[in-house]
């Protein structure tokens, strides 16, 4: 697992918990590789009745994903400021800075699956 060191967890004003910076990020900077615990279609069914409902992944169709480090803590935005990919070679979510990213920023990626589905959960 890999992120940068100076990333932190504090109340989000979108609620709950966030992602924030103590340092700028520049764009394209790899925020973090987070590891990930993949589900089969089965195990994404059973989630949905837990409290791991709001933190999962879809992973490769059917399946889905819990990020470790920070990977499930990233709230949502329709303008991001992080983009993700899934490694599905490695079984991890590489999250990179779509933008540069100020100091006390909170770090947000958008939920949308590909352009214009609904959100996972």
């Amino acid at each position: 697992m890999l992120h940068l060191p100076f990333l932190y967890i504090r109340p989000s004003p979108l609620g709950g918990r966030g992602v924030f910076t103590a340092e700028a990020i520049a764009a394209g900077t790899v925020v973090e590789l987070a590891p990930v615990v993949v589900l089969s279609a089965e195990d994404r069914q059973a989630i949905h009745a837990t409290g791991l409902h709001d933190y999962y992944f879809v992973w490769d169709g059917e399946g889905a994903a819990i990020a470790l480090g920070y990977g499930s803590l990233y709230n949502h935005s329709t303008t991001p400021n992080l983009d993700f990919e899934m490694d599905y070679d490695f079984d991890q979510i590489r999250f990179t800075a779509r933008m540069p990213i100020a100091a006390g920023q909170e770090l947000l990626i958008d939920y949308v699956v590909g352009g214009g589905e609904e959100v996972w959960f």
